[in-house]
């Protein structure tokens, strides 16, 4: 750890810390000593295993974040937000019929939603969570796909929702449905074929064997290229 880091004061899970200011929270937990056995996954925002909720000494406001993305400020109290439980419903995507009243046949609850916009202001990847819900019970699952397509499923959202929607699965779904009914791609259909016939087997076995500097020549090369 550099040692010419400033050092902060935070509350992290009920306890008091001093930590270097350009952590993140998950960092600043391990440096303190916790040990992160669960609700740390990818560490890079992808799969929103490590939500919490803050606030600030001095305010209010109750604030949610991600852990691995978040900076680590002077007067932070820290809380664990873990496997926050939503309404995910069972379903057979082959089974449900392609009309624009089969999702809030699953989820009913969308039709309660009070636009108080909580579910939006929550959200760690900054999406509009209100816009895809409104989407979602308007039948038009197109644009609740492409609304939601970048959320990591943290639940933060759902854990603000004064009417108990579960966001992620309304999204998830409208994404399945969206994928199943969409044309059929025909470079796709060819691709999976290829890949089936074994033919980028021997390639792969390569990259296997590339130490992470080849790897990362070979991308910028690739990137360079286009």
């Amino acid at each position: 750890m550099n040692s010419g880091n400033h050092m902060i004061t935070v509350y992290l899970l009920g306890k008091k810390f001093s930590v270097p200011d350009d952590l993140t929270i998950m960092r600043a937990m391990e440096y303190s000593g916790f040990r992160l056995i669960r609700g740390c996954g990818c560490r890079s925002g992808f799969c929103g295993a490590c939500a919490v909720i803050y606030r600030i000494q001095g305010h209010t406001e109750l604030r949610s974040a991600l852990a691995c993305q978040t900076k680590v400020t002077d007067g932070m109290c820290v809380g664990r937000l873990e496997s926050f439980p939503i309404n995910k419903k069972r379903y057979d995507i082959n089974r449900l019929p392609a009309v624009n009243t089969v999702i809030g046949q699953v989820y009913p609850e969308i039709f309660h939603c009070i636009h108080c916009n909580a579910c939006t202001k929550s959200c760690p990847q900054h999406l509009s969570v209100m816009k895809y819900i409104a989407a979602a019970s308007r039948g038009d699952y197109a644009s609740c796909a492409a609304e939601s397509f970048h959320c990591v499923s943290c639940d933060i959202c759902a854990s603000r929702c004064p009417v108990k929607i579960s966001h992620s699965a309304v999204g998830l779904l409208a994404r399945r449905l969206t994928g199943k009914h969409a044309p059929v791609s025909r470079h796709l259909e060819q691709r999976i074929r290829d890949v089936e016939a074994g033919v980028y087997t021997g390639r792969l076995d390569q990259l296997k064997h590339l130490s992470v500097p080849e790897l990362q020549r070979l991308y910028n090369d690739r990137h360079i290229e286009k």
